[in-house]
């Protein structure tokens, strides 16, 4: 069975909390015996998980990045098919509230929009199969946690998956510098799925015509555009703020 490296106290601590079973054995870095450092041996014994007191070289060597003294071998966490966003858009449950990330290739822009995307309330995440970021040690790293809160859903064909949506009511906002319209003057309250572009370059063209409106962030000072992880906090949390129920 293949496994992943997982490290860093939130994420860690997030596979710990949820499915513990996931675990193989966890690397900790000797010397350390603070307070958090026992709660997390208390809750790897009770969980009967082996752990390993290696040195802090040990650790670098084992990951790029800053592990904080915690480094996991761990199951990988089914990512969800299309077939999976299908058959949860039929239950009707809630009112969908996704994010699409077109094109977004850094992993640590990817984690930072898992993290945000799991404080708004997203319930899924789609990406392309094709061009995108890995959900990779670093990637979780930076999600904090997220990564194993929100499905990511890897989808062969865009396009096609857009068109699903609409079909099952899904409005698509997408965002675009150059149009007039702004965030603030769409009504984002309904089924929705925001539409996030890539680093630089913005969301593909058959993306955007799939798209039913195309806002843009208001910008006031010298800069014209913003990373798209801080982007999507933007976007998704102006859809939080209409969202929220009437007093």
């Amino acid at each position: 069975m293949s496994v992943e490296t997982v490290f860093g106290w939130h994420a860690v601590s997030a596979v710990l909390g949820r499915s513990p079973e996931r675990i193989r054995q966890v690397w900790l870095q000797a010397g350390r015996d603070d307070a958090r450092m026992q709660q997390l041996v208390a809750e790897l014994d009770r969980h009967d998980i082996a752990c390993h007191w290696v040195s802090r070289r040990d650790l670098d060597e084992r990951v790029e990045g800053a592990h904080q003294g915690v480094v996991a071998e761990v199951e990988p966490l089914r990512e969800w098919h299309e077939g999976d966003l299908t058959d949860w858009l039929q239950r009707g449950d809630v009112t969908p509230f996704l994010l699409i990330l077109d094109g977004v290739t850094d992993p640590h822009n990817l984690g930072a929009c898992l993290r945000t995307a799991d404080a708004a309330g997203v319930h899924a995440v789609i990406v392309p199969k094709d061009k995108s970021a890995p959900l990779n040690p670093a990637a979780r790293k930076v999600a904090c946690g997220a990564a194993e809160t929100v499905p990511l859903v890897r989808v062969t064909n865009l396009a096609r998956c857009l068109r699903e949506l609409k079909d099952a009511g899904v409005w698509l906002i997408g965002t675009a510098g150059e149009v007039e319209a702004t965030l603030y003057d769409l009504d984002l309250k309904g089924p929705l799925a925001l539409v996030m572009g890539a680093e630089g370059k913005g969301m593909r063209r058959l993306t955007r015509e799939h798209c039913d409106h195309l806002a843009q962030i208001p910008m006031q000072g010298t800069v014209d555009s913003l990373n798209v992880s801080v982007a999507t906090g933007v976007c998704l949390y102006e859809a939080v703020r209409q969202r929220r129920p009437s007093a």
